[in-house]
């Protein structure tokens, strides 16, 4: 393979990696973590990551909402363990940066009550019971 072949395989392969980083009209459901009232308690919350995130501090453990991650768009089981998503709901533009910290059976994202609310600014969600969103996975700032 050429030099140049090269390049272009591996740019085909970085853009593929930043598309498959984001995606849009994701369904979003809602799970009561209330991480506030467990003291952000990965262990007592029973999330997916707490094997390997539950003895981070807790500054790290209470930085963004939280959320279960399980759509095809972006790493999957411990992988995206302590990754973080901006959410963005589209109809209103509201956006929360959030931290997976679980994984779901819905196919999208199932955000704690506190970030789905954050994000519902117009009550649509709540009608319908899940939203529809934008996410891209962002870095946590850690």
């Amino acid at each position: 393979m050429g030099r140049a072949n090269l390049v272009l395989v591996l740019l085909a392969c970085l853009v593929a990696t930043a598309v498959a980083q984001s995606a849009s009209n994701v369904r979003a459901t809602y799970h009561l973590y209330n991480p506030q009232n467990i003291g952000w308690d990965y262990r007592a919350a029973s999330v997916f990551c707490a094997t390997w995130d539950a003895d981070k501090p807790i500054e790290f453990r209470r930085k963004y909402g939280w959320t279960a991650f399980c759509h095809p768009a972006g790493p999957s089981g411990r992988d995206s363990c302590g990754r973080c998503l901006r959410v963005t709901n589209p109809r209103t533009g509201a956006q929360q940066t959030v931290r997976i910290v679980d994984q779901c059976g819905n196919g999208g994202l199932d955000l704690d009550v506190n970030v789905f609310n954050a994000i519902d600014t117009d009550g649509f969600g709540y009608q319908q019971g899940h939203l529809n969103v934008n996410y891209e996975f962002v870095n946590c700032g850690d």
